[in-house]
């Protein structure tokens, strides 16, 4: 084998990102890379090599262990300097296996099959094992933690934001419990579609000619086929299996990635210098700029997003792969083959996100500072509730200029209000007839007006927690 230098190669994928994620990187090469590629062909083709034999009963027992074996008995090298002579990465593959097994078994070597046969069925099969075995325990990994900081931050203050702006009080939890509710949904459908991923054995055109030459019931040669590799059969092959079995996987990961690249902008933003909420981990030895050495850069989350931003677009080309000519044409040929690199730069993303959120930092004491940073004026909508429940019909204008007086004179609604006695009058019996707190007391700490924040917070980090469990338990 050729030993070539990391630093070689092209991809990023393959030097940077490899060994920023080793571990990683070496679970996803068990089911994506060019080697297991090829195993993952060689699977196939001995579970059509069983499904012949078995059609004779007892005749070729002896051979099955020898089927199950020939993955680990065919390498890559072999496969591809035979292919330099055909030209025909199958028929390469068909030739070494022929080599591998008495002549007796020779004729049932992809018999029956054409190649896509195989290749479709082996892209089924690594795709739905890759995301079962690394990519859904480490979506699972990264929800549980956003879970733990959602349950543990569920009282946490924390001011609400819209346009950019501060909106009404919330607290920190109630955030995070977003990402927790819609990364939660988007896992789970990942699982499900990772279930439902398609194998085929219907021939040139899909419609069972060659089959239909060996066996009475081509349909069940084909279940017989699939069932040793444990998938179902395409509901209508063409050459190829339907493709949008694996788009509908790939989009909705891609639907997963978009959520995640939101979370780590979100983050990103709420460590400005003039937000400082939240601080990821900064080593005692790591640099944040090559010239202002006071510098402590959300890097981590400007990374997932720019990860996101590499590897979202590439959704469309899972699209334009749906578009074959009649039966089959080869413009998915290429394509296709970098779905492995989409997979590993999400996975790459979500590792990313992990690392965040295991050390996330949280000021506790920056959060106060912010949320009463406009004083008062964050209970505007508050005031504006109460005030019109005790039956004022033009609360909205009274509150609105009330808050126009206050940045006026840089003052609070608390200082402003009392100033019209009627209306200070309905807001404190409205208050102490809905929630029983005073005025005064309402006015000056604003974490009180956070509604089910907290509860809604604990309500999500709970559910998903035991769903990902759940999840966890019926993936092993």
């Amino acid at each position: 084998m050729e030993d070539k230098s990391i630093f070689r190669n092209i991809s990023p994928l393959d030097h940077r990102y490899y060994l920023s994620n080793k571990a990683l990187f070496d679970d996803l090469a068990d089911y994506i890379s060019e080697e297991a590629s090829i195993i993952y062909c060689i699977k196939a083709e001995a579970a059509l090599l069983k499904s012949h034999m078995s059609l004779y009963g007892n005749r070729y027992a002896d051979f099955f262990d020898l089927a199950d074996s020939l993955p680990d008995s065919i390498s890559p090298e072999e496969v591809y300097e035979e292919e330099e002579k055909t030209q025909h990465n199958i028929r390469a593959l068909v030739n070494v296996m022929k080599s591998k097994v008495p002549d007796e078994l020779k004729p049932f070597i992809h018999l029956g099959a054409t190649s896509v046969d195989i290749l479709d069925t082996a892209s089924s099969m690594k795709y739905r094992d890759v995301v079962r075995n690394v990519v859904l325990p480490q979506l699972i990994k990264l929800e549980k933690q956003l879970a733990e900081i959602a349950a543990r931050e569920a009282s946490t203050p924390q001011v609400g934001r819209t346009h950019g702006q501060h909106a009404v009080p919330i607290t920190l939890g109630f955030a995070i419990s977003e990402y927790v509710s819609r990364l939660g949904k988007s896992i789970i459908e990942i699982e499900r579609l990772s279930k439902d991923l398609r194998g085929k054995l219907a021939g040139a055109v899909g419609s069972y000619n060659s089959t239909s030459m060996i066996v009475k019931d081509p349909f069940e040669l084909e279940k017989r086929y699939l069932g040793y590799l444990g998938l179902e059969p395409s509901e209508h092959s063409t050459q190829m299996v339907e493709p949008e079995y694996l788009l509908r996987l790939l989009t909705e990961m891609n639907t997963a990635f978009g959520i995640i690249a939101n979370l780590a902008d979100d983050l990103r933003n709420l460590q400005r210098s003039e937000i400082s909420e939240l601080r990821e981990m900064f080593t005692s030895t790591q640099v944040g700029s090559s010239t202002m050495p006071q510098k402590r850069n959300p890097w981590n989350s400007e990374h997932v997003k720019s990860l996101w931003k590499a590897f979202s677009p590439r959704v469309i080309t899972f699209f334009m792969d749906q578009i074959s000519e009649h039966q089959r044409d080869l413009s998915n040929s290429a394509s296709t083959r970098f779905i492995a690199d989409y997979i590993a730069g999400f996975s790459a993303a979500v590792a990313r996100m992990i690392k965040i959120t295991a050390t996330l930092y949280v000021d506790n004491e920056r959060l106060t500072k912010n949320l009463r940073f406009t004083g008062d004026l964050v209970l505007a909508e508050a005031a504006y509730i109460l005030l019109s429940c005790a039956g004022e019909p033009d609360a909205h204008e009274v509150i609105r200029k009330a808050t126009l007086s206050c940045e006026a004179n840089n003052t609070t609604l608390a200082a402003e209000l009392p100033k019209d006695a009627e209306t200070w009058k309905l807001i404190s019996g409205q208050l102490m007839e809905t929630a029983g707190i005073d005025a005064l007391e309402f006015f000056s700490k604003p974490e009180l007006y956070r509604g089910k924040s907290a509860e809604k917070a604990e309500m999500i980090s709970s559910a998903y927690l035991k769903k990902m469990t759940e999840l966890e338990e019926s993936l092993k």
